[in-house]
């Protein structure tokens, strides 16, 4: 159906569609300049040493993984509620997902308790995702993964330019990866970025993303080699110069754009607190974020409610979602074993209302009664 209010739209204009025309132009539209462009803007934005453009975040985490040293026989700990890739990197290089829960429905993070329950002989990692673009409690994390020599992943896809503390996520751990699909803060349709301060990572995921070839088309096209080696069993994840060059212009627009969902959260927040019976998540915050998404969660709830309220603000025009379906609770991963009540509770009563730097006042009031009627019914 076409939805009164979206749950997302592109923030997207003549901007994007000329640079991916110059860039066909151009007569190079593989991995190229556009993408050294790229990176560069990530090394300088999110103030990180080293930037490596991706096909698409999956790809960096599985990377990520990989030059964390991570394989078979070892336990990465990682949250259920959040996307399937975030697990599922750990499961391509031949380890195995710990699932953790989450603090809260106020917090709907990975528990850095549950991480300390849960570490054994075989644990060599952790995954972190920053829900929405807030920020897990790094602090904890970190302290735990020094005190147990873990390598910890920074799965940043909801959070480009938020911060913690002062640091950009993705600049905490030893490594992160970042999204560009099309409902992300920066879109290209597909593509992403790994990031790192650590030099021997970076080159080992650069090295990695393009079939371990010593040098590139575009480095031998220019002049700067004219053979190449393939001194590593390598992938294709390589992003192409067209989404890059788009990339390139999303990100430029990216801090004003941030700056608007700013408001449009303070808009629901003040609007949310006076109906009784739910709870938004990091409400609490005071941290810059990229206000991804804007969750809330039903108290005492069930997920028949749940769906029928999001079936009456479907009625009423509003686009809702809900973020996310458990992992742990997929036939691919069930097994009976796991034990996350916060996390199954959440999935089962969180709703994804709109958020977009475009919605007016008028509108995120609008959805604010129609969820409080949708509850009262």
């Amino acid at each position: 159906m076409d939805y009164q209010i979206p749950l997302f739209n592109l923030n997207f204009d003549e901007k994007e569609a000329n640079a991916a025309t110059e860039t066909i132009k151009s007569g190079w539209i593989s991995t190229g300049p556009k993408c050294a462009e790229l990176e560069q803007m990530f090394v300088d934005m999110f103030h990180v040493e080293y930037a490596v453009s991706m096909s698409n975040c999956t790809d960096a985490l599985h990377l990520a993984c990989l030059v964390c040293g991570i394989g078979a026989g070892d336990e990465v700990l990682c949250p259920s509620l959040t996307f399937a890739a975030s697990a599922n990197c750990i499961r391509y290089v031949g380890a195995t997902p710990v699932f953790c829960d989450i603090v809260g429905s106020n917090h709907i993070n990975i528990d850095p308790a549950d991480i300390e329950r849960k570490i054994t002989a075989k644990t060599k990692g952790i995954v972190v995702v920053h829900m929405g673009g807030f920020p897990a409690r790094m602090d904890e994390i970190m302290a735990i993964a020094r005190k147990h020599n873990l390598k910890v992943i920074e799965d940043a896809c909801h959070g480009p330019l938020s911060e913690y503390k002062g640091k950009k996520l993705g600049t905490i751990g030893d490594c992160a990866a970042f999204s560009f699909f099309s409902n992300k803060n920066i879109s290209t349709g597909e593509g992403g970025m790994f990031i790192s301060n650590n030099k021997e990572m970076a080159e080992k995921a650069r090295l990695l993303r393009s079939h371990g070839m010593t040098t590139m088309s575009y480095q031998r096209a220019a002049g700067h080699a004219t053979a190449y080696d393939i001194v590593e069993l390598g992938y294709n994840f390589r992003l192409d110069d067209i989404r890059a060059s788009i990339a390139i212009e999303q990100l430029k627009k990216l801090p004003a754009d941030l700056e608007k969902r700013i408001e449009v959260r303070k808009c629901y927040v003040d609007g949310l607190s006076k109906i009784k019976g739910i709870v938004v998540p990091f409400a609490d915050n005071t941290e810059f974020t990229s206000n991804y998404i804007m969750p809330v969660v039903l108290l005492d709830s069930t997920k028949e409610k749940r769906d029928h309220i999001r079936d009456c603000m479907h009625a009423a025009g509003i686009q809702t979602s809900v973020h996310y379906p458990a992992i742990h609770l997929f036939s691919i991963y069930k097994d009976g074993s796991w034990h996350l009540p916060q996390t199954e509770y959440v999935t089962d009563n969180e709703i994804t209302l709109p958020m977009y730097a475009a919605l007016t006042k008028d509108q995120v009031d609008f959805i604010v009664v129609t969820l409080k009627q949708a509850l009262d019914e």
